[in-house]
């Protein structure tokens, strides 16, 4: 069953209407009934009851974004949240990279000390738990300069506030935030290219899809860099789903004689 992007977010957001000082236009948008005035919503089409949530001139109403607009904002929003939290998780990460750059030598005691005692236990097993990969690249980690650590945590810092504007930007559908996500996710696919070369693990390749498929996406739904027609075609769209300007179309047509 097709879901109704436009009715579903009334029914949780409530409708919007609009009362255009045009006459002729106002009184297509408006319906009277016995137990009073209603207004046509602008996204789902269906009137409701009460006074208009604005009023003023057709060109001024807001362009309320309904059908495939809304629910392409819709997985914007879902794009948004996964940077943000992605973002968040990053600042985690620097924090506790900068934490380790002022105490590795601590850290250092403290993980040799928990390694010997987890050796009976691995012994058990038979696994060589002082030549494992994992304990490997732990202790790789133990020589780095400071000045190196405090510089991967600034990069893990620049890195977090860019996941975090992009966050931002495509919750509130702003189309330099659609550029700015593509060109920072493109930039960062090889990078995730090699970490999968190195170790395949199921959730670096669900991000690695993640990311090419919401690269693809943004650039042909929002017409980015010129394709598909570019802006002018991507704003041609949005304004021909517009409830208000498909009836301010009609009014215009000559009337059939």
């Amino acid at each position: 069953m097709k879901r109704d992007w436009d009715r579903h977010t009334c029914a949780t957001r409530g409708h919007v209407t609009y009362a255009p000082d045009e006459p002729e236009l106002r009184e297509r948008l408006r319906t009277a009934t016995a137990v009073g005035t209603a207004w046509r919503c602008l996204r789902c089409g269906d009137f409701a009851l009460g006074d208009p949530h604005g009023s003023g001139p057709a060109e001024d109403a807001p362009l309320v974004p309904r059908g495939k607009a809304l629910r392409d904002l819709f997985i914007l929003r879902f794009l948004a949240v996964e940077r943000l939290l992605r973002g968040l998780l990053i600042v985690v990460v620097a924090w506790g990279v900068w934490k380790f750059s002022n105490s590795q030598d601590a850290v250092r005691r403290i993980f040799d000390e928990n390694l010997s005692v987890l050796k009976p236990v691995t012994e058990h097993f038979h696994w060589d738990l002082e030549h494992s990969p994992i304990v490997d690249t732990i202790r790789k980690t133990f020589d780095y300069k400071h000045s190196t650590l405090v510089y991967v945590a600034a990069a893990l810092v620049a890195y977090a506030l860019i996941e975090i504007v992009e966050a931002f930007g495509l919750w509130w559908g702003h189309r330099w935030a659609e550029y700015l996500t593509v060109v920072a996710t493109a930039a960062f696919l090889p990078l995730e290219g090699y970490e999968l070369s190195e170790h395949v693990s199921v959730l670096k390749v669900c991000t690695l899809l993640l990311n090419v498929a919401a690269v693809l996406w943004i650039l042909l739904s929002k017409r980015l860099f010129g394709l598909r027609g570019g802006r002018a075609a991507f704003e041609a769209e949005r304004h021909s789903a517009s409830l208000l300007e498909v009836e301010v179309s009609a009014g215009a047509l000559p009337q059939q004689v």
